[in-house]
């Protein structure tokens, strides 16, 4: 059947979720039982024109990627695309779940007018990295998180 990239429902949440938690590196700070936390979170992204999104591979969730536009004080506030939470269920990665997720997100740049695409990935996701370079992203920064939880 093959990769289908689509717009969150509410019903994908607990999916969702699932695969957030499996690919964290701090799965403990996700609530699964707290759905309608997540769902307002998709209201928000959508209502700034972003979108989250999902994948089926033969019609079962198996990725999640979080599309984020803003207004970009540089550039004379044209309009940027910021990706969170991409994540591939460990059983499915190099299948093209992530590529197609990708493919799908600069769609939604590229509607938007976003003059750029960015992400951040953590230092340890080697794979990732190479994933994104092999996806047309090019590592040029090095980025800096602060925890505002304990």
């Amino acid at each position: 059947m093959g990769v289908v990239v689509r717009s969150i429902n509410y019903d994908d949440l607990a999916d969702a979720v699932a695969i957030l938690q499996e690919g964290s590196l701090s799965p403990e700070h996700e609530r699964p039982d707290e759905l309608d936390s997540y769902w307002n979170a998709v209201l928000q992204t959508r209502a700034q024109s972003g979108d989250v999104l999902v994948a089926e591979l033969d019609g079962d969730v198996v990725g999640v990627c979080q599309v984020m536009i803003f207004a970009h004080f540089q550039h004379a506030g044209e309009s940027c695309c910021e990706l969170e939470s991409v994540h591939v269920r460990s059983d499915v990665r190099s299948q093209g779940v992530g590529a197609a997720m990708l493919r799908r997100a600069e769609e939604i740049a590229r509607r938007e007018d976003c003059y750029r695409m960015q992400l951040t990935s953590r230092n340890v996701r080697t794979d990732a990295h190479r994933f994104y370079v092999a996806n047309g992203f090019s590592d040029t920064s090095h980025g800096f998180k602060k925890s505002l939880i304990n």
